[in-house]
């Protein structure tokens, strides 16, 4: 009997990434420089938010996905900290809320059009990631960086309530940098990677370590669920300084279910993973290449699939949810690149070929949609629920009707010389100063004006008033 290859059939096998044309890119954007590792880009089905370059504190844009081309210099932007923004996040039920946290110790949450939010400040350490749990709602995971004060304080994960604008929980079991952070798929679960080599199973609401792998041969950088398959994925480093994937057995970290090398390449890998196609896709920092794999039940668990090249390196992606893809054009993931060399935020769709026309029930089914299955207080009472699932063939039409408040504080005040320091902040470079000048010289060149107008009007009117007074009529 001669040998056959064995042939896997997949209908995802053939997928393709299709980049956008210029004219539906968003150009012009200053993005940042900083080097965390962070994609500094957050995208829902109506906005697009990114990182940008500021001097005197840190910014980012929200764009409306509508407003594509040439972004102009002076476009707005949302300026609530006093150091560099790391992350942001936008609340997967409320479409116009936007989590960020920064260097200056702070988060924050605002709506969009920019209005007061509610800021959560904790002690004095940098805050370097944002999470928003996919079940709960009106809840953000913030990661402390710890610092070396006198005492030193160790790495934590804050659970923050957004309708009170207080931590509810603490999860300090961290001996060292907080480097990822991933929840399953209904919120009962949170997986961490460490800088202390270690990848931990976590009871978010006891702050109970569930299980605990030593990676020794496989330092773990990132760390993401996949979906409700009880396993977990991480990227990393191998003991030769090679990109290497692990798959995991989120019930037992003993040892990983498989070890794959990538490349010898130094950027960080970040994996995304779509629960509805069980495709995986890895993208590297500063590569310009996206591979993607289809995940399995039984081994080899993971098969290659193809790979998406592009010459321009990629500083972040962000990741449009299912609800915002186009569904007539058979889009299964997409993809927003930055590319900090040309100021250019790039599209990269990823599509299967289909000659048909109509709705492809097999490669988009019942997918979360934006209701949330739990309210923080169930949540925090140990209730877990599976989220609520919406159908994309009809397109995505129905809006959220949750709204969000934020929570009402005492109005802090610092005043000097009569100048309220945290109403008005002073400028800190020359340029501001500059800007805050010309700005004022156009005000008060613009209040010169109008008092002009008024003046006149004032003289009109006392001259109708004196011929009223003198008509015949009036005599």
């Amino acid at each position: 009997m001669s040998w056959r290859p064995q042939y896997r059939s997949s209908k995802f096998r053939n997928v393709y990434g299709k980049v956008a044309s210029r004219e539906h890119c968003f150009d012009g954007i200053p993005i940042t420089k900083n080097v965390h590792d962070n994609h500094f880009c957050a995208v829902n089905a109506r906005f697009l938010a990114i990182v940008t370059e500021s001097a005197g504190g840190g910014s980012f844009l929200v764009i409306p996905l509508e407003q594509t081309g040439r972004i102009e210099p002076n476009y707005p932007k949302v300026c609530g900290h006093q150091g560099n923004v790391l992350d942001i996040k936008w609340n997967p039920f409320i479409e116009n809320i936007i989590a960020s946290c920064s260097e200056d110790t702070s988060a924050r949450g605002c709506r969009c059009p920019p209005t007061p939010g509610v800021l959560l400040r904790g002690r004095s350490c940098t805050l370097g990631l944002s999470l928003l749990p996919p079940r709960g709602f009106n809840e953000v995971v913030i990661k402390e960086r710890g610092c070396s004060g006198q005492p030193p304080c160790f790495p934590q994960v804050l659970i923050w309530n957004l309708d009170i604008g207080e931590p509810v929980k603490m999860i300090d079991c961290h001996t060292d940098v907080i480097l990822c952070m991933s929840f399953n798929t209904d919120g009962s679960l949170l997986a961490t990677s460490c800088k202390d080599k270690k990848l931990r199973v976590v009871e978010p609401r006891s702050g109970r370590v569930l299980q605990e792998a030593s990676c020794k041969n496989h330092r773990v950088n990132r760390v993401v669920f996949l979906g409700s398959t009880k396993r977990l994925l991480t990227t990393g480093v191998s003991r030769w300084n090679t990109r290497q994937i692990a798959l995991w057995d989120q019930e037992d970290l003993s040892m990983p279910l498989i070890e794959e090398e990538i490349d010898g390449l130094s950027g960080l890998l970040f994996p995304f993973y779509d629960a509805d196609t069980h495709m995986l896709y890895l993208a590297g920092k500063g590569d310009g290449n996206i591979r993607y794999y289809e995940i399995g039940s039984e081994k080899p668990y993971l098969s290659y699939l193809m790979e998406f090249r592009s010459p321009a390196p990629q500083k972040g992606l962000g990741v449009m949810p299912k609800h915002g893809l186009d569904v007539s054009a058979c889009e299964v993931f997409r993809f927003y690149k930055l590319i900090t060399l040309k100021g250019l935020i790039e599209p990269i769709s990823m599509i299967v070929p289909r000659r048909s026309e109509t709705y492809q029930e097999d490669i988009y089914p019942m997918t979360p949609g934006t209701e949330p299955a739990l309210t923080p207080d169930e949540w925090l009472s140990g209730v877990n629920r599976d989220p609520i699932l919406m159908s994309l063939k009809e397109g995505y039409k129905k809006t959220s009707k949750m709204v969000f408040k934020a929570p009402v504080k005492e109005k802090k005040s610092v005043v000097v010389n009569g100048i309220d320091l945290l109403e008005n902040v002073p400028p800190r470079t020359e340029n501001e100063l500059l800007r805050m000048f010309f700005r004022q010289q156009d005000e008060i060149r613009r209040l010169k004006d109008e008092l002009s107008q008024k003046d006149i009007r004032i003289r009109q009117l006392q001259l109708e008033l004196k011929n009223l007074r003198n008509s015949p009529k009036n005599n």
